[in-house]
């Protein structure tokens, strides 16, 4: 992949972005808008964990600056932090009939508002499933679903597969002090580092998002012939 010109994000999109319910900050979405102007030179955006659609914002904004698509990938029913008795549950987010969390009508608002309904392509289930039967490369796998270990360890098992050599894998909530947050993001993020097949672009990164390049396959050690 080669060094993306700078395209600054289109200021409805980044305003719609900042004021979308979500739990992303500022500097974080503008991170992860610039990783997916990079990889948007190579190929298409995924992203697992939409929420109410402020990282779609940010990610979409990319993809339809690079004439690419975002698909994203989310149950809509919210991860354990958002369950009632959780820190992170919001009571207006329950379906009255259902009695779940459902994200889905509040994200489809957030698009429709963004104007990103043609390019964000919406799969609507379990990341695992989806991961299975998901058959086409993309450039960019942005890590943001179930904070368990086994939803996280899932996630990154299933598209990181899927990433071109050259791509990025983007991670958030990232804390490798316990004290701050939650582990599982870290250990994946520590699991694609010492698997050799990832390295950090530390300077694409902020706060809790952690910005990781695929390495480029290696088919051949080719040496010039000495006379």
């Amino acid at each position: 992949m080669t060094a993306a010109h700078p395209v600054p994000m289109d200021a409805r999109l980044r305003a719609i972005a900042t004021e979308t319910r979500g739990f992303m900050p500022p500097d974080e979405g503008l991170a992860l808008y610039a990783a997916g102007i990079k990889a948007g030179e190579l190929g298409h955006l995924l992203e697992v964990g939409t929420y109410c659609g402020k990282s779609t914002v940010y990610l979409g904004a990319a993809a339809q600056a690079r004439g690419r698509r975002l698909i994203t990938v989310d149950h809509h029913h919210g991860s354990e932090e958002h369950q009632p008795g959780w820190e992170y549950h919001e009571p207006d987010l329950v379906d009255p009939v259902t009695g779940r969390i459902d994200t889905l009508p509040t994200f489809r608002r957030t698009l429709h508002r963004a104007g990103l309904e043609d390019v964000v392509v919406a799969l609507v289930g379990s990341s695992a499933t989806a991961a299975a039967l998901w058959g086409s490369p993309v450039a960019l796998v942005f890590v943001d679903g179930g904070h368990t270990d086994s939803a996280a360890e899932q996630d990154y098992q299933g598209w990181t597969p899927h990433l071109l050599p050259g791509g990025l894998l983007v991670i958030h909530d990232v804390f490798p002090d316990p004290a701050d947050g939650g582990q599982a993001p870290y250990r994946i993020y520590r699991r694609a580092l010492d698997s050799g097949e990832f390295t950090e672009s530390a300077a694409d990164g902020t706060g809790s998002l952690r910005v990781l390049r695929k390495n480029p396959v290696v088919v051949g050690d080719v040496r010039p012939s000495v006379p």
